[in-house]
């Protein structure tokens, strides 16, 4: 991740969550934190649990995040943020947490006439193959909850499409024939039936790796009538290394709901 790609998250992530942007300088940027992001970032439960039980005023933070340290004017006093900071880190995971689900509709011209909107289940999930080495692959499905048809890079889809959190007037949603949670089921099995299609040689060279050094192993204790206990740790550590694993892990998801039943 850049600097200038860590700016641009850091204004999306304050602005997402409503908290004022001060200055937007490309090397610094200042915002105003609204309460519930002063309690998310700054860590300082006693100070809202006292407020709370005087009633007195609340006085939000107010940060300067400086994303290009080498540029900055030398009179801004701030927060060095870059990739790998705790504080870059603490806002990621504040992402993941705050943004794991969401529901939009789609704003349309209507002219006056009834739109009926088609519900989308998505999930955006990352796909890690692991053994000595590691593989991330980021996938975006999305499931037409009347149609059943289902949609890959479904982001892709409706990334140009104008979006917003309350249905807009002369609009209606039309009720799925799919249930949700049997939606998640059809999108777990359409992804796992992608992934084991792959080509799976990095699998059998890790094995191959695995079994090589499980050979070196048994060679050096062979001397020894009996394997001592770090014989048994050695050939665990080994098959933790390098034993193939396909792990799924769902990064965020929603309903989004579509004028038109087909994306593409």
């Amino acid at each position: 991740m850049q600097q200038q790609d860590i700016h641009k998250f850091l204004v999306t992530y304050f602005e997402a969550n409503h908290c004022e942007i001060l200055k937007n300088h490309n090397t610094y940027l200042t915002v105003q934190l609204t309460i519930e992001m002063d309690k998310e970032l700054m860590n300082r439960p006693f100070y809202w649990h006292y407020l709370e039980k005087t009633g007195g005023i609340p006085n939000p933070s107010q940060l300067t995040f400086i994303t290009d340290s080498q540029n900055a004017p030398e009179h801004i006093k701030g927060e060095h943020i870059y990739f790998g900071s705790p504080r870059l880190h603490q806002i990621i995971e504040s992402t993941k947490k705050l943004a794991s689900y969401i529901r939009l509709y789609e704003d349309k011209q209507t002219n006056g006439q009834q739109v009926s909107l088609f519900p989308w289940l998505n999930l955006n999930v990352k796909i890690s193959y692991q053994c000595d080495r590691k593989k991330d692959i980021f996938q975006s499905v999305g499931l037409n909850l009347i149609t059943g048809e289902i949609v890959n890079e479904f982001y892709n889809h409706i990334f140009s499409i104008k979006l917003t959190p309350k249905i807009p007037d002369y609009s209606f949603t039309l009720s799925p024939l799919i249930m949700p949670k049997s939606g998640l089921t059809r999108l777990d099995r359409y992804i796992r039936q992608n992934f084991e299609q792959d080509d799976h040689t990095w699998a059998e060279q890790a094995v191959q790796r695995w079994n090589n050094d499980l050979r070196l192993l048994e060679h050096f204790y062979n001397e020894s009538e009996e394997k001592s206990e770090s014989y048994y740790t050695e050939k665990e550590a080994l098959k933790a290394q390098y034993e193939p694993k396909i792990h799924i892990s769902i990064v965020n998801g929603g309903l989004f709901y579509l004028s038109d039943y087909k994306t593409s």
